[in-house]
């Protein structure tokens, strides 16, 4: 990973829009910071790659700043936000459709992520961009509701392996995506791994009501939300991504919900589902660049797990968003398996695997023929090395 911590100005406006309130100091600042651009075409190829131009244009239309940029520019950004509202009517769309199925059947849906954050702190204006319906169900009704969504025309992605369909309930972070008309929707069933914690149990439990149209749906309360997407975005850097998206959505939820998210129950159940540590790092950056106000109990908090390279790794991020070769695969892979629930699940998770289908092995090693694909089994076995490589 590159030690070079060194921002450009594209980069530090680029943070600065990364929110959805400003004061009056931040807005002058947005002013001297736009005056300084020297490539404009960096700094809108790297708000589309973080997933924010639609919110770069909203933020800098709603500053009257947009007569500073250059006019292909202002066009470029208008036109992502269009996008955004074009294909997030779309998904609109199609979850509306799969709610009233499930909804018919009596399944509570909680929304996640996206759709969830669109509809409370984003005001359901385009927003927040997104490429899928993420939502949770409750473990005993998942695999009736993957039946509905397919009895109503949703085509799933194929099982990895044969040694997976036992446990296809309990590996990865959903089951395997629902795909009908360009919509892939992922049925979550845990947030948040271990036995001794009940918190997504508590999330579904504790969510609010809310309508999608003419459909129901729930929607996380503040704290557990908040949890959950600092682990949603801990998970994203493991296999070396990052995006601002990910952080702002902690910074809208902290701007519109902090008395609700930010008090001692925050660290109790971070500590419930063993990520103090990944909190801390995700609060940090929040603390030292986008400037949030912390209780001195928080910046304590901070403090003790503080890492002197977790700035580097930010910056980092934010210059490299996506497709960075990762140095540690063998710990993104443990990190998966720890998830697992029972000895047994964990083995048929490796046995998969290293035996994937005849179907993976062609897609996955290029190979037009079955027999080619076989002579690919023997490279799977390097999975092993992943449980002890470092």
């Amino acid at each position: 990973m590159n030690k070079d911590v060194k921002i450009r100005v594209e980069e530090i406006l680029l943070i600065g829009l990364s929110r959805l309130t400003f004061s009056k100091e931040l807005a002058l600042k947005i002013q001297d910071l736009i005056m300084a651009v020297t490539d404009w075409e960096y700094f809108i190829s790297l708000a589309n790659e973080h997933g924010i131009a639609a919110l770069v244009f909203h933020n800098l239309e709603n500053l009257g700043s947009l007569p500073l940029l250059p006019g292909n520019c202002v066009k470029s950004l208008r036109n992502f936000l269009m996008l955004s509202i074009s294909r997030n009517a779309f998904h609109k769309t199609a979850l509306e459709e799969s709610l009233g199925l499930l909804n018919r059947a009596g399944i509570k849906v909680v929304l996640l992520k996206g759709f969830a954050l669109e509809m409370t702190v984003y005001g359901d204006a385009g927003l927040r961009q997104m490429t899928d319906v993420d939502i949770l169900i409750d473990r005993l009704d998942c695999i009736k509701a993957r039946r509905i969504l397919m009895t109503g025309g949703y085509d799933s992605l194929p099982v990895k392996s044969g040694f997976h369909k036992p446990i296809m309930a309990w590996t990865g972070k959903h089951l395997p995506s629902l795909l009908k008309n360009g919509v892939s929707v992922d049925i979550h069933l845990e947030l948040f791994a271990g036995k001794r914690n009940d918190l997504t149990k508590q999330l579904y439990t504790t969510s609010k009501e809310i309508r999608i149209d003419r459909e129901t749906a729930f929607i996380p309360a503040p704290q557990l939300f908040f949890l959950y997407l600092v682990k949603h975005l801990n998970h994203h850097e493991i296999r070396h991504e990052s995006q601002l998206r990910l952080y702002v959505d902690l910074v809208a939820l902290i701007e519109k919900y902090k008395e609700e998210i930010i008090n001692y129950d925050l660290l109790s159940n971070a500590l419930k589902a063993g990520m103090s540590k990944i909190l801390a790092r995700r609060l940090e950056p929040l603390r030292d660049l986008w400037e949030i106000p912390f209780p001195d109990w928080v910046d304590d908090f901070i403090n003790r797990w503080f890492s002197p390279d977790s700035i580097n790794k930010f910056v980092f991020f934010l210059k490299s968003p996506k497709n960075n070769k990762l140095d540690r695969p063998g710990h993104a892979y443990r990190t998966t398996l720890k998830e697992i629930p029972c000895i047994h699940r964990k083995i048929l998770f490796i046995l998969g695997d290293i035996f994937p289908t005849i179907s993976f092995m062609k897609e996955r090693y290029k190979c037009k023929s079955r027999w080619k694909a076989l002579f690919h089994y023997p490279i799977r076995l390097g999975k092993l090395l992943y449980l002890f490589k470092k």
